[in-house]
């Protein structure tokens, strides 16, 4: 089994970056923490012998399911208002909903203490878009994927270097940035770039920032935020998505929720909900104000993205 991400996601290891560890977080929500995040003081029971685990019998009764977010900006955060948003929240609500469950509570922590917290019962589920890879998978079981996502870079308006993908950046010598923790890192480095000048900023603002400034000619980031975050950006522009190569081929990243291994029986109703939302046409209507296009829905598996 994969060792447990700690609280700093820079302590994930060189296989966790490469699968998927991306998209940390932007510090929406963090002020909010001290008024929320004292429901992850409080542990949820613990699951029966139940085959399938009993929780969401628990979770109707209780009428609230406790939300694991990490506070980032679309997937899961506390907004201006300091109400839970986001489009793993919001698709939570509606899952949970039809699954005889009310209420959502979020729990706020680090990205990096998701999966701890998760599997300590600190809260029912991780509601953070989290991509789904075969490391994480030794240590939680996850829904299908209700998203995909390809990468996409944030650079000058013009793309005055022509980067296009990381063998772009490799081949021009342009000053790389990226997130912490981000996935692109090690897609970066498979590339051939020299990990130690890859500039490492907090997140996709602090990356437009620094190509705006000129620090850096190019930002990695998931397709989603960059166009996200260059929209009122007078200097930069979000290139077309591409697929990152993970040992030679293309790879497409997913991300869904995340539930304690024994609690099959959740995560298997939770998918059959999730599947009604996608043949209807409403999972999209949920993202779509989040900025999420048709080319980010997805009919991949969990399966698929485990690697079994």
């Amino acid at each position: 089994m994969a060792p447990p991400l700690g609280n700093d996601p820079k302590e994930a290891s060189a296989e966790e970056k490469k699968r998927g560890a991306s998209r940390r977080s932007l510090l929406a929500g963090v002020a909010a923490f001290g008024a929320l995040g004292a429901a992850g003081c409080s542990r949820v029971a613990t699951a029966s012998g139940k085959e399938g685990g009993d929780l969401l019998d628990r979770l109707k009764a209780q009428g609230v399911v406790r939300l694991g977010i990490a506070g980032e900006i679309p997937f899961g955060y506390i907004d201006k208002n300091g109400e839970l948003t986001g489009e793993a929240p919001e698709l939570a609500r509606v899952i949970f909903k039809r699954l005889g469950v009310d209420s959502v509570q979020p729990v706020p922590t680090e990205f990096g203490s998701l999966i701890p917290g998760l599997n300590s019962q600190q809260f029912d589920v991780v509601a953070a878009g989290m991509y789904i890879n075969a490391e994480r998978c030794e240590q939680v079981i996850f829904s299908d994927p209700d998203y995909q996502m390809l990468d996409s870079f944030i650079v000058r308006k013009g793309n005055p270097k022509n980067l296009h993908d990381y063998k772009d950046v490799v081949e021009s010598k342009a000053k790389f940035a990226t997130g912490t923790g981000y996935a692109e890192i090690q897609y970066a480095v498979d590339a051939g770039y020299k990990e130690s000048d890859i500039l490492i900023v907090p997140d996709q603002v602090a990356g437009l920032n620094a190509v705006e400034a000129g620090r850096v000619d190019v930002f990695a980031g998931t397709a989603l935020t960059t166009r996200e975050v260059v929209k009122k950006s007078r200097k930069t522009e979000s290139t077309k998505p591409f697929a990152p190569l993970v040992d030679g081929k293309p790879h497409v990243d997913g991300g869904g929720f995340a539930f304690r291994p024994t609690e099959t029986g959740l995560r298997d109703a939770f998918n059959v909900e999730l599947r009604k939302l996608k043949e209807s046409g409403e999972l999209f209507r949920i993202l779509q104000p989040f900025g999420f296009t048709k080319n980010e829905m997805t009919d991949m598996t969990a399966k698929e993205l485990c690697g079994g």
